[in-house]
């Protein structure tokens, strides 16, 4: 992954080495994968459950208020971002950030590896403002790390409201539980980051160990510095966490939710109740969807989101063809 931190001249900023590119023949097979991917979902699984035909005649079957409305919808979705991004970086600008967000989801949404991409362009745009390195990089970890936090909270939450609604399998209060323990362990390993210089020392030296002993049996040099890295991530982090975490934390939260709303917002107006499906089961499939997205198989999960989110939704009692245009609609507006 690269050599021990280092200090860019005149910042106190953290720099690592850049990690080389991966094999020409890895990129390519990665590439395949996800064109295989994308063709397997949208040329056979997708028609085998609803015909395209339906789907845009069902589609085509909303009103001009229903479509005005889901039209809002994303477009508060589409703002939501901006006051995240505003929160993580002070001084940024509402349009600055909007930029930001609209061309890091274009490139993560449609190049391979899309997401490490799109992280490198919110970088350069910053700095071409002016922001220093420094606030840059803690802006990107805080947002990530935030991000990450959600992703977990959202499934706990989902199946919670699901279980005092009567809907929750087994399956789900077990992957509930090990989502409490995730999230738990994760909040429980910033805070003590954030608490002492000496856990963070710590906890970095541990991770350092942990992840040599997986190089070494790949025959990979060991790496270290993970201890002054997360040292140094705890001092130029705290003032900003502890001025900014509630705004960071309401504002992520926010924008995950507007997300969710759209969603909903596509199923009422293609014509799927809450008989057929609630707004928890709606709030669970997205936030598992959601975690599954994550893997980097294809570019913004194109593909696997809208086959997970299918999936999930029949199973929950949505008509196909329903369901099908509601998720295609949303992958439109989002």
């Amino acid at each position: 992954m690269g050599a021990d931190p280092a200090e860019e001249p005149g910042t106190g900023a953290v720099a690592t080495e850049v990690a080389p590119r991966p094999p020409v023949w890895r990129r390519l097979a990665g590439t395949a994968l996800s064109l295989a991917v994308v063709v397997a979902v949208f040329g056979f699984v997708l028609p085998g459950v609803a015909d395209y035909g339906d789907v845009l005649h069902t589609i085509r079957d909303m009103t001009g208020l229903e479509v005005a409305t889901l039209a809002l919808v994303a477009l508060a979705n589409l703002a939501s971002y901006q006051p995240a991004l505003m929160a993580v970086l002070p001084g940024l600008g509402f349009w600055q950030a909007a930029q930001v967000s609209q061309a890091s989801t274009a490139v993560s949404n449609t190049a391979p590896a899309g997401a490490a991409f799109g992280v490198g362009l919110s970088a350069a745009m910053y700095r071409s403002w002016g922001f220093g390195r420094r606030p840059v990089t803690l802006a990107l970890l805080l947002a990530g790390i935030w991000n990450v936090f959600a992703k977990l909270a959202l499934p706990v939450v989902a199946v919670v409201l699901l279980t005092t609604s009567g809907d929750a399998g087994g399956g789900l209060v077990a992957a509930s539980v090990i989502g409490v323990a995730t999230l738990v362990g994760s909040l429980a390993v910033l805070a003590a980051v954030l608490r002492s210089e000496r856990a963070a020392q710590a906890i970095g030296d541990r991770a350092s160990n942990l992840v040599n002993r997986a190089r070494t049996r790949f025959h990979r040099r060991p790496i270290g510095g993970f201890g002054h890295t997360l040292v140094k991530f705890r001092r130029e982090t705290i003032d900003l966490v502890g001025r900014r975490w509630v705004a960071i934390s309401t504002t992520v939260l926010v924008s995950h939710l507007t997300l969710v709303a759209v969603l909903l917002v596509a199923l009422r107006h293609v014509g799927v109740s809450d008989a057929e499906v609630s707004w928890q089961q709606v709030l669970a499939t997205f936030a598992f969807v959601r975690l599954l997205s994550a893997l980097p198989i294809t570019p913004g999960g194109v593909g696997i989101v809208e086959l997970g989110m299918t999936a999930g939704l029949v199973a929950a009692g949505g008509p196909e063809t329903d369901v099908v245009a509601a998720v295609l609609a949303y992958r439109a507006l989002t």
